[in-house]
């Protein structure tokens, strides 16, 4: 079988603010792509080629700009949403494919993106349900100033309103910022059911370790009186955090390298066995391990690489992933995913005790997704995991 070369940029960040977890993405494109050269029925031939951010907004469209230059067309990239808005003009301007491998807050929609993360219907929805169900309908939003925490804290308090619940506050902090008194004072006062968590990389880190701080010097139980959920934390990110408050933290998400299944546990030996310095595997490496096999399949039954061609390839196109089965839907782009909740435990790994019972069509804008407080509907779809 005469292969196709494909050209493939990997924009990740692996330095700066939130580079340990944007890593894992980089980590998860490399794995694909080795597994793939290696094939010899995969029919094609990645040639990657990594370019470094820093984390720094300004730097995405011109590493985009150089990878174009090099007669680059596809690129699995962006950890932000705020890269990913930087860039995807550029991806439209040219008709190149950028494969977004990241949970993002929804709301948006391009025939050049591919997104194989979590669309909202997938994490913020399900996590509104169990929240309301176990600890209460009032909530304490912190996020970090940028689409991703303004638009996660406001599907978080919108679902909250429609079960008729409240957020008692709502604040957000730059990107980077690790000082946490004043938000922990507040949420102490405001006393809130939960708290929702959309900060990112070091000011998620320095939260958790602050807030659980906080507490113990109170005589309070964190876990159990102020439950800290988040639809962005991550196997690495528990480590970041580091013994002072990985443990009991909630996080919905599509993928933990805890998944039972012979699928999963290859990949994790394999990503293991790839990257022993780590970071270790997370959800955004799964999905960007997931992104590069369905562009190489997709390339594969195009017969090229060129843009067209591969994107009426993807659609519809599916893989049997380590977190189950995914596939691209035809009209959003977007992937179906299967939603799960998980609970950190002190060895940096999560219980999984809620997951449904298969993969959810993703609805980027939310127009179909179910509101009420847990509708019959999602409750028959969803299993408690013992």
């Amino acid at each position: 079988m005469e292969r196709i070369d494909l050209p493939l940029g990997l924009l990740f960040s692996v330095t700066g603010s939130y580079g340990t977890v944007a890593h894992t993405l980089l980590n998860g494109a490399r794995l694909a792509c080795e597994e793939i050269n290696a094939d010899p029925q995969a029919g094609v031939t990645l040639h990657p080629v990594h370019l470094d951010p820093g984390c720094a907004l300004q730097n995405y469209a011109p590493a985009v700009r150089e990878m174009f230059d090099q007669g680059i067309r596809h690129v699995c990239g962006c950890y932000t949403s705020s890269s990913r808005k930087e860039v995807i003009p550029l991806f439209e301007k040219h008709d190149a494919l950028l494969w977004y491998p990241t949970h993002y807050e929804g709301f948006e929609g391009s025939t050049n993106v591919i997104y194989t993360g979590a669309a909202p219907n997938h994490h913020i929805s399900p996590l509104i349900d169990f929240l309301c169900a176990r600890y209460g309908r009032r909530g304490y939003c912190i996020g970090s100033n940028y689409i991703w925490g303004w638009e996660s804290n406001r599907v978080m308090r919108e679902g909250l309103l429609k079960r008729q619940g409240e957020v008692v506050a709502e604040r957000y902090l730059p990107v980077g910022e690790t000082e946490m008194a004043a938000i922990v004072a507040e949420i102490l006062e405001t006393k809130p059911d939960f708290v929702f968590n959309a900060l990112i990389g070091q000011s998620s880190y320095a939260f958790f370790r602050a807030f659980r701080q906080a507490c113990i010097a109170r005589g309070i139980d964190q876990v159990a009186r102020f439950p800290v959920a988040s639809c962005n934390l991550s196997e690495p990110e528990l480590r970041a955090i580091g013994p002072e408050g990985a443990d009991g933290q909630i996080s919905s998400s599509v993928y933990f390298s805890s998944l039972p299944g012979a699928r999963n546990a290859a990949f994790v030996a394999a990503y293991d066995a790839a990257f022993p310095a780590g970071p270790v595997v997370s959800a955004e490496a799964e999905a960007a391990y997931v992104a590069v096999h369905l562009l190489a399949k997709s390339v594969a039954r195009a017969g090229t690489v060129e843009t067209g061609p591969v994107r009426r390839a993807v659609a519809g196109q599916g893989i049997d992933a380590p977190q189950g089965r995914v596939t691209i839907d035809p009209d959003t782009f977007h992937a179906a995913l299967t939603p799960r909740i998980g609970i950190s435990r002190a060895d940096y790994e999560f219980d999984v005790v809620l997951e449904a019972g298969a993969p959810v069509a993703p609805d980027p804008y939310m127009i179909g997704s179910t509101t009420v407080f847990e509708p019959a509907q999602r409750r028959a779809q969803m299993r408690v995991v013992s």
